[in-house]
């Protein structure tokens, strides 16, 4: 058997079949939170409804891996870290296993009534939202292999899988609005979601991702976030939207971590990606001469 073929089989092997501890690293990763799930399940620590809290756990990771998997390239680049592209697919595909496994607990919740379950889908727009976000993952994760990307071609290939970017809005959306009144976790991650646009969107402007530039994007990012949660907050609720925002200067006044609010998280995360690349400067390399024979790739 090749190299490549055991590779793409064993997730803890790079395309060479050597072993890496970045993939095995990730495999491991990602397997936790359905390992936590089973281990709960097992202790009947799911509450009174173990299949609604089953659903909700999955869904929830599913949108955190999405992040993960979407951060990727972001980090790769302003981290100089090339190995971290090895990754990419594995993560993508287990976003696509615990969406796969939300729908599978959703439909055993309704005790498999195709029926009931249809109906619920039609008259609940979050559920619409949701199963659009899953039919699109399922395409995308059916054509992630190299044989694929051959067969469509770079561009095609690559037109399609941009549509990730909607189908991360799709989840967030589907997110929120089944969360109802709580939206500190949606907004949290919508927040994420929009500072991994601006460091693609820093990329695309041909802007040096220098720390002071990483830093402003972080605090403005920061910023926007709360005043995401404050706008949500102030049009459900119909609650005060300057006291709704006031809440974030809570961490100063009571000096808890408890107090920290989504907009503080996204800052605290674009700090931390200025201080990596702070310490880990992208080195300078050598210009290539491009090669008339070099075959087309797929861009990250």
């Amino acid at each position: 058997m090749s190299p490549s073929l055991i590779s793409s089989w064993l997730p803890w092997l790079d395309r060479q079949g050597r072993f890496s501890g970045l993939r095995a690293t990730a495999f491991a990763l990602v397997l936790v939170p359905a390992l936590i799930l089973a281990a709960e399940a097992w202790m009947g620590q799911l509450g009174s409804k173990p299949w609604t809290q089953a659903v909700h756990d999955t869904g929830t990771w599913a949108v955190r891996l999405l992040l993960v998997t979407l951060a990727v390239s972001p980090l790769r680049r302003i981290l100089d870290w090339s190995k971290l592209i090895g990754v990419r697919r594995m993560l993508g595909l287990s976003v696509l296993a615990y969406a796969l496994g939300h729908l599978t607990l959703y439909c055993i919740d309704l005790a498999f009534d195709w029926g009931l379950i249809l109906s619920e889908i039609v008259k609940r727009f979050y559920l619409l939202v949701g199963i659009t976000a899953l039919t699109g993952l399922v395409a995308l994760g059916v054509t992630s292999t190299d044989g694929m990307i051959r067969r469509m071609g770079a561009k095609n290939w690559q037109r399609l899988h941009n549509l990730i970017y909607v189908i991360t809005m799709l989840g967030l959306l589907h997110f929120a609005l089944q969360s109802k009144i709580d939206v500190t976790q949606p907004v949290l991650m919508t927040g994420l979601f929009a500072l991994l646009m601006v460091y693609r969107g820093l990329d695309k402007l041909k802007i040096a991702t220098t720390p002071p530039v990483l830093i402003a994007a972080a605090l403005a990012t920061g910023l926007a976030t709360a005043l995401c949660e404050t706008a949500w907050y102030a049009f459900a609720t119909g609650a005060s939207a300057w006291l709704v925002f006031q809440a974030n200067a809570d961490i100063v006044i009571y000096q808890d971590i408890a107090s920290l609010r989504p907009g503080h998280w996204v800052a605290l995360a674009g700090l931390a990606v200025a201080l990596g690349h702070a310490f880990r400067r992208p080195k300078a390399r050598p210009a290539r001469r491009m090669q008339a024979s070099e075959p087309a790739r797929a861009a990250p």
